[in-house]
């Protein structure tokens, strides 16, 4: 099995935990649908597979959650990161955003019950990430401090400065032209910061204080490349290979990395962070090769 690979079966079992706490019924069901859909899974992978750079190789699929142990720790903040990502995308496909039918190839949560209970679920797992999170420093788990640190870059790459400000900035700037400085600092955040959060996060909490510069230059660069692939794929790939409709950008009037660069450029740029990529890796003293592989299907994913 590929090493990446190997971190599904755990997350997907302690996210489907984390949601059965939630006490009201529907809730629960339409967060269940927004984060337990077939998805990468890439920020919660890449929080694991930096983990186990630092730490060592860990099977976190026979990790006992409920203790407090560092790789346990790391589960939970891998969960809360992807349900930080999927209550952004519950959010972000509905009418007063980007206006979206489908998500990995099924009707979006809007669709599938309704727009308040997309918003609501929305809010449910937003809020249940960070009590996860907290109650890992709360209960005083492996490391109370190094645990708060990584909470702190979460939450802060999530926040009015990260992710939020970038969807901020990318629909007030809907049918605006825009120059690529500013088309690049709409992608730092809105899609680099949560990816740069989990390398850093995954780091602090298998003790690699050392490793966390470097990790931060690899999410930016990771982070860039990825949101630039996604505005090649926009315009090159097909409804059933990415599981959602494809030019959404140029229905919403969004300026892409293609749009402002052209498509030759954008591959070369695409190309070139790739290969900075696979470089600032080498700098890391990797105790596994989850994280190498792990930023190499990242890079070639065709969906």
């Amino acid at each position: 099995m590929p090493i990446p690979d190997r971190f599904n079966e755990p997350l997907n079992r302690q996210l489907q935990a984390l949601i059965s706490e939630c006490e009201e019924p529907l809730l629960m069901e339409v967060m269940a649908y927004a984060v337990l859909g077939e998805g990468k899974r890439i920020r919660p992978k890449l929080l694991l597979a930096a983990y186990e750079a630092v730490a060592g190789e860990v099977d976190f699929t026979n990790a006992p959650v409920a203790t407090c142990t560092g790789s346990a720790t790391a589960i939970d903040f891998a969960c809360a990161i992807e349900m930080i990502h999927a209550y952004s995308l519950a959010h972000d496909d509905l009418p007063a955003m980007d206006n979206d039918d489908m998500r990995r190839g099924r009707p979006t949560c809007h669709k599938a019950y309704t727009e308040a209970m997309a918003i609501l679920a929305g809010d449910g797992l937003l809020s249940l990430a960070v009590e996860v999170m907290a109650r890992r420093v709360h209960e005083g788990t492996h490391e109370q401090a190094r645990t708060a640190q990584a909470l702190y870059y979460v939450i802060k790459a999530a926040g009015v400065n990260g992710m939020v400000g970038g969807q901020v900035s990318d629909i007030t700037n809907e049918g605006k032209p825009i120059n690529a400085e500013t088309l690049a600092a709409i992608h730092r955040r809105k899609t680099g910061c949560l990816i740069t959060a989990a390398l850093e996060a995954g780091a602090i909490l298998g003790g690699g204080m050392a490793e966390i510069q470097t990790m931060t230059k690899l999410g930016q660069v990771l982070g860039l490349a990825f949101q630039i692939r996604d505005d090649i794929l926009d315009v090159t790939s097909t409804t059933e290979n990415l599981g959602k409709p494809i030019g959404s950008d140029t229905k919403n009037q969004k300026a892409t990395y293609v749009t402002i660069h052209g498509m030759a450029a954008a591959e070369a740029e695409y190309a070139r962070l790739s290969h900075e990529a696979f470089n600032i890796v080498k700098e890391i003293e990797c105790k596994t090769s989850a994280l190498r592989d792990l930023v190499s299907q990242t890079i070639k994913r065709t969906k």
